[in-house]
């Protein structure tokens, strides 16, 4: 309990801040796009590339940290993060789009790294405190949703003559600060497990991969993490259209990181009480309340209800899907099972990323809602199907989780 004492708190402190940066870039990032981009539908091609960078930086960053140390692989991160911020801010000062979209995948690769926070968590802990680290590590993103989207609400008109130039100068303030929490991270050698002197090797990934709870759970963690970035993404856009003020926005932003992140206090005591697959289905079923919200109405009401109900759908969804994951691999295939998966979530959400905008500004806020159904349909879908091919029922998987 000493690794987790000491560790967790200092990674969801580093949490708080890497999503506090993530809620500042995704509550002014299209703002600024269609205000710099000649062609406006490209607004979300900033954000798009946040995501990318976050993908192309998974595999390299989980292969590199288990040469370097995930210690020495965050820290090297944060140079990543201070790097585009400021070059973003360079981008907003000179007016120039292409320069801001750069800084923002900056960002974004830091953001690969910083994704392996609550496998870090999870892996620095025993089996029986897997579920309750993830949670509590993600669960630092409610300071993020009162810090992120804050600090772009009382700073974005700082710089006059360059909106959200000061939003920008304060996020290199974030990951300054984390550098200096992440130093303070003393992490056990290898993960902590009874199994590991019973495995002698490897399993190829396809071995791994195509067992039946290891292709639920990154399927749901794509799917999940794919929608939810879709219609975050156009939020801004939509209630922008809407005529609602940045204020109005930014709090549509804030109850929606709450719901993302607050839940985590408990999702990994309800894992353990009624099964991980139960959890993600309810997930699921958010998510379609979300949509159905949505597409009843434009007022501030109807988007702040249904932000804050998709950021729990995405809660009960993510967490699931990780800790399904966790027990998919032995700790010594964990680099590339967590490479694979991050991998594969974060490409469908550099995808969603840019969907987004070219939908939000060419067919409009109901086809952003009623392309994400499908989607939502097959996580349910793929959680009864693992319930049954596994023979077991949908409240009877991971309770010791």
């Amino acid at each position: 309990m000493s690794s987790f004492t000491r560790n967790v708190p200092l990674l969801a402190l580093s949490q708080a801040l890497m999503v506090s940066g993530i809620s500042l870039v995704l509550t002014t990032s299209a703002l600024v796009g269609i205000v710099l981009a000649d062609d406006k539908s490209l607004a979300t091609l900033p954000v798009a590339l946040l995501a990318m960078g976050t993908m192309l930086a998974t595999v390299p960053a989980a292969f590199l940290m288990e040469k370097t140390g995930r210690k020495n692989g965050f820290m090297f991160a944060t140079l990543f993060g201070i790097s585009g911020s400021l070059l973003s801010l360079f981008a907003i000062l000179e007016t120039d789009f292409w320069l801001f979209a750069a800084g923002n995948m900056l960002i974004g690769v830091f953001n690969g790294f910083a994704s392996y926070y609550r496998f870090t968590a999870a892996d620095a802990v025993g089996q029986v405190y897997k579920s309750r680290a993830i949670s509590y590590v993600l669960a630092g993103g409610v300071v993020a949703a009162f810090i992120g989207t804050n600090v772009a609400n009382l700073t974005h008109d700082m710089i006059a003559s360059a909106s959200f130039a000061g939003s920008y100068a304060a996020l290199t303030g974030f990951y300054v600060l984390s550098l200096l929490i992440l130093s303070f991270l003393k992490l056990p050698p290898h993960a902590i497990s009874s199994e590991s002197s019973l495995i002698p090797e490897k399993r190829s990934l396809r071995m791994i991969m195509v067992q039946p709870k290891c292709i639920v759970a990154v399927m749901c963690g794509m799917l999940g993490y794919g929608v939810m970035s879709l219609i975050m993404t156009a939020t801004p856009l939509a209630m922008a259209a809407h005529t609602h003020p940045f204020d109005q926005i930014a709090f549509v932003i804030q109850w929606h990181l709450l719901g993302m992140f607050a839940p985590a206090f408990f999702t990994g005591s309800l894992i353990r009480r009624f099964g991980v697959l139960s959890v993600m289905f309810v997930g699921g079923l958010l998510g379609i309340v979300c949509v159905i919200i949505n597409l009843l109405g434009a007022s501030s009401l109807h988007f702040w209800l249904s932000l804050m109900l998709l950021g729990v759908s995405w809660n009960f969804l993510f967490i699931g899907a990780t800790t399904l994951l966790t027990e998919t691999y032995h700790p010594s295939e964990r680099s590339k099972v967590q490479a694979m998966n991050d991998f594969s979530v974060f490409s469908t959400v550099t995808a969603a990323s840019l969907v987004a905008g070219f939908l939000q500004y060419n067919i409009g806020w109901q086809a952003v809602n009623l392309g994400v159904l499908p989607f939502l349909l097959l996580i349910l879908v793929s959680i009864v199907w693992v319930s049954r091919k596994a023979d077991y029922s949908v409240g009877e998987v991971s309770k010791v989780s």
